[in-house]
């Protein structure tokens, strides 16, 4: 037993050594190995850095080569632009040398023009006081003197060289003179109709009114809220009145309520018959009235509708005229304008006739007119050209056509003219009157005539007082007080004439 122990142990002992000797050699071959490995990898890393270090040393050179390209450029730089401004400063230098020289030189010439100056003043001075001597006249005296002198000698190359300026001036004026439109007024005229807001209908006796009035106002309530329209029933006698500002549902409740007088039978229902038999001939009335208008202006291709619309405006007012007759009015005066001016006549003739097409329906379409009525123009077709004109007459949008200038132009004719308005009739009176005694004020004037709307004045001076260069005169005179005291619309031509009647009797 104790045997067996010894061999056990001794084994133990054998096999621990052997394992350890095993386990020895093993890792001394581990650590060769990695010796010879490190090795291995330290001799490549030597061979690699001696590659990067070649590279970088190249690398080095290579950039220090670029760094003195470059140095060697901004240095040729440099001295380039120290050339040039060395050579700025030297032509600087010479030019102040040079002003200064100017400067010295003009202040010889100014103290040269000084001196001479006074030599100058000094002769001057002593021929006045010699000639004044010699003449026994002061300065102002012989100026006068030889003033005269001159326009007596002179007096007919005067007259005829301001009437030769005055006729080339007209000459030059005449392309300006187109815009100038006064000659349009007296080119066209028109009928002009006041309408109010009520209309009168006769009755052939007072009984009628009660009639009309109906059994507690039925008649007549059913009237007025069939038409619209007010029926004031008062004491006038033979008559009653209908109102409102419709001027077309006015009209058909006249000749409704006209219709229903002369037939006898009043009752709501007879009303609503005769009052919608009414509206349809009123309907065609309008339309016939367009198509009057239409071919009255000699414009052609308008839809039938707009041609209806335009009908329309004979039942409408624009400054106290009728607003139809004032279309047509305008139609002409653009047609004549747009004639003179050379502009398209069809377009300024169209587009004066449809100005105010808008206010046809503005009661009943918001906005203004001019816009209402270019718009219905564009719903109807019409060229872009006349559509503008119609929006662009009331100022805006600012006309950018000749022809929208000419149509606003004829339509502020039409509604400024003597007669279309009763202000503008007393102020049109009053300005003829102060132009006649403004004219007459003057010494030498006999009579004063103002014609053709106050655009021209005649006057008749007296040729024992005035000369035909006086005559000039005086109109020229004229001319700046009647632009400087008067207030006239347009232009105004003078006409002064001077004419000597001589009587002789044979005997």
């Amino acid at each position: 037993m104790f045997t067996s122990i010894i061999v056990a142990i001794i084994g133990i002992a054998a096999g621990g050594s052997a394992g350890y000797y095993y386990r020895k050699n093993e890792v001394e071959g581990k650590n060769k190995d990695l010796v010879e490995k490190a090795e291995r990898i330290l001799r490549d890393a030597k061979g690699k850095s001696k590659e990067i270090l070649y590279d970088a040393r190249n690398e080095a050179i290579k950039l220090q080569d670029d760094l003195k390209k470059e140095d060697q450029v901004r240095q040729h730089k440099l001295d380039e632009t120290e050339d040039r401004l060395q050579k700025k400063e030297q032509s600087l230098d010479d030019k102040n040398d040079n002003a200064d020289k100017l400067k010295e030189d003009l202040e010889g010439k100014a103290t040269s023009l000084k001196d001479l100056r006074e030599e100058v003043e000094a002769v001057y001075k002593m021929q006045s006081q010699q000639l004044e001597k010699v003449a026994a006249l002061t300065k102002e005296e012989a100026r006068e003197l030889l003033l005269k002198k001159v326009e007596e000698d002179a007096k007919e190359a005067i007259v005829a060289q301001i009437n030769k300026a005055e006729a080339d001036l007209k000459e030059k004026a005449d392309e300006r003179a187109r815009w100038i439109l006064a000659d349009a007024i007296s080119r066209v005229a028109a009928e002009t109709t006041a309408e109010s807001t009520a209309t009168i209908v006769s009755l052939p006796s007072d009984d009628m009114k009660g009639r009309i009035i109906g059994r507690e106002g039925r008649n007549i309530n059913a009237f007025e809220q069939i038409t619209g329209i007010d029926v004031i029933v008062d004491d006038t006698p033979g008559s009653i009145v209908i109102s409102g500002f419709d001027l077309v549902r006015r009209y058909i409740a006249k000749i409704s309520l006209e219709k229903l007088i002369e037939d006898g039978r009043i009752h709501p229902a007879r009303i609503e018959e005769v009052v919608e038999k009414s509206k349809s001939e009123v309907n065609v009335l309008i339309k016939e009235l367009g198509e009057k208008a239409v071919l009255e202006s000699g414009v052609t291709g308008f839809h039938p509708n707009l041609v209806k619309i335009l009908g329309r405006l004979k039942f409408r007012v624009v400054n106290s005229q009728n607003a139809l007759k004032q279309a047509l009015e305008v139609s002409f005066l653009a047609a004549s304008l747009a004639s003179e001016l050379g502009a398209d006549v069809n377009v300024c003739k169209r587009a004066g006739l449809l100005h105010n097409i808008g206010k046809a329906v503005d009661h009943e379409v918001p906005g203004h007119h001019a816009k209402i009525g270019a718009d219905i123009a564009k719903k109807f077709g019409l060229t872009p050209e006349v559509v503008h004109c119609i929006e662009a007459y009331c100022g805006t949008p600012k006309p950018e056509t000749v022809e929208a200038q000419i149509v606003q132009t004829a339509a502020l004719i039409s509604s400024a003219r003597p007669g279309a308005n009763k202000e503008n009739l007393d102020n049109y009176i009053r300005r003829l009157d102060e132009l006649e005694n403004l004219c007459a004020s003057f010494e030498g004037v006999k009579k004063a005539y103002a014609i053709q709307a106050g655009t021209e004045v005649r006057i008749f001076v007296d040729p024992e007082k005035l000369d035909d260069l006086g005559a000039v005169k005086l109109a020229h005179k004229l001319i700046k007080k009647i632009e400087h005291d008067l207030q006239h619309p347009g232009p105004v031509k003078l006409h002064v004439i001077r004419e000597v009647r001589v009587e002789e009797f044979a005997l």
